[in-house]
Parts: C-alpha cells; sequence; structure tokens
C-alpha cells in the first residue's frame, strides 16, 4: 500500500532550504571552475574586492637568486647583488642561492632599475655607493614566506618591515607601494621559489627621502 505525506509548512521550509543550499553550492562550484585559468593578477585587475590568493603556493624547486638569473629581466638586480658582495663582502648572492631561510623579495625588473639610472644620471649600479645599495637591496626583503595573501590587504595599508633595520613601506589593496622616497607598483606576485617568494615591482623603491 502506498503511503502518502501531507506537505506541512514545516516540510515545506525544509525543502526550500535545502533546494537553496544546493543552488548556492553549484554555482560555487562553477564560478571556482571559471576562475582556475586566470592569474592572480588577472583576477586583482578584474576585482579590486579580491586582493589577495586565497592560499600561499607551494615552494618552487629553484632558489630565489636562480629564477632572478635565468629569467631575464632581473639583470640590474643581480648586478647590484653582485656589486654589494664584491665591495662589502654581503654574501647576498649566496643568502638567495643557497640561504635556508624563507625571503620574500619586492625584485625592481631592469625598466625600473634604468628609470632609477636615468633619474640619477648614471650609467649603472657602480656609479653608486656600495653601502647605499646594500640599504636599498635590504629594503626590498622581509622575512618569511610571504605571498600576496598576506601582503596585499583588502583594506586600508599593510605595513611591510623590511631587512633593512627600522625601515618599513605600506601596500594598498591597488597593489601599490608607498616607500620612504618614492612608490611604486606590484606587477606580478607570487613568483615561489624553494626559499621564498618573489613579487615583481616596477620601481626601485627607496629608503631615504
Amino acid at each position: 500500500m502506498k503511503r502518502f505525506y501531507k506537505l506541512t509548512p514545516q516540510i515545506v521550509i525544509c525543502l526550500t532550504l535545502i533546494f537553496f543550499m544546493f543552488s548556492c553550492n553549484s554555482e560555487e562550484i562553477s564560478i571556482m571552475q571559471d576562475d582556475s585559468s586566470v592569474s592572480l593578477y588577472e583576477i586583482i585587475e578584474a576585482n579590486s574586492s579580491y586582493s589577495t590568493a586565497k592560499a600561499a603556493p607551494k615552494k618552487g624547486s629553484d632558489p630565489i637568486a636562480a629564477i632572478a638569473i635565468d629569467n631575464g629581466s632581473f639583470t640590474q638586480l643581480v648586478a647590484a647583488l653582485m656589486y654589494v658582495d664584491e665591495q662589502l663582502g654581503a654574501g647576498l648572492v649566496d643568502l638567495f642561492l643557497n640561504g635556508k631561510d624563507q625571503l620574500t623579495v619586492f625584485a625592481p625588473n631592469d625598466d625600473a632599475f634604468n628609470a632609477l639610472y636615468d633619474a640619477l644620471e648614471i650609467t649603472g649600479i657602480t656609479d653608486l655607493d656600495a653601502e647605499l645599495v646594500l640599504s636599498v637591496l635590504q629594503y626590498h626583503v622581509t622575512t618569511g614566506r610571504r605571498a600576496s595573501n598576506s601582503v596585499v590587504p583588502k583594506n586600508g595599508m599593510r605595513t611591510i618591515e623590511t631587512l633593512l633595520p627600522e625601515a618599513t613601506f605600506n601596500v594598498y589593496p591597488d597593489l601599490s607601494i608607498m616607500a620612504i622616497g618614492n612608490s611604486a607598483n606590484i606587477l606580478a606576485a607570487d613568483i615561489s621559489a624553494s626559499n621564498g617568494i618573489i613579487h615583481v615591482i616596477d620601481t626601485v623603491i627607496l629608503p631615504i627621502e
């Protein structure tokens, strides 16, 4: 004998809630699938409210220095590291190549360094005092493995403490950086290395006004 159940108001409410929850979950899955082929920067550019990655990327296989050398867009940054190593014995190349500590580098590309040379009316990094160059390089590095989700804030600003003692800069939701002496923008985020993370920036940020 078939049984028939009366649709009481309570049952109708329960069925409605189940249907609503299923619809929301389906929509969320669809959104995640659609975004899977979109880079972090494209997501940030398209929707400023989505300002950070949901999770830090896994460690890469190559160290920071190897990525910078092999990439071809950071020849001036590598030259600056080698310059202070030669002049001051700073050991920066070894730190970024063989060091065990996790570091986050805000790496200016070659265009950023060339713009600095033009502004200072010099031909290259060796025209600058090595101690000054060391301070500038330290200003671009912070300790720890800091992906975009712990660098770019959703609101307000986030202060980044650097390897240069008592020197900080601020990062904003629109990917801009306000340093002590000038400003910059993050061009690409979350390049994962074995010993840290690289965020590419468009300007050499300065720790002095």
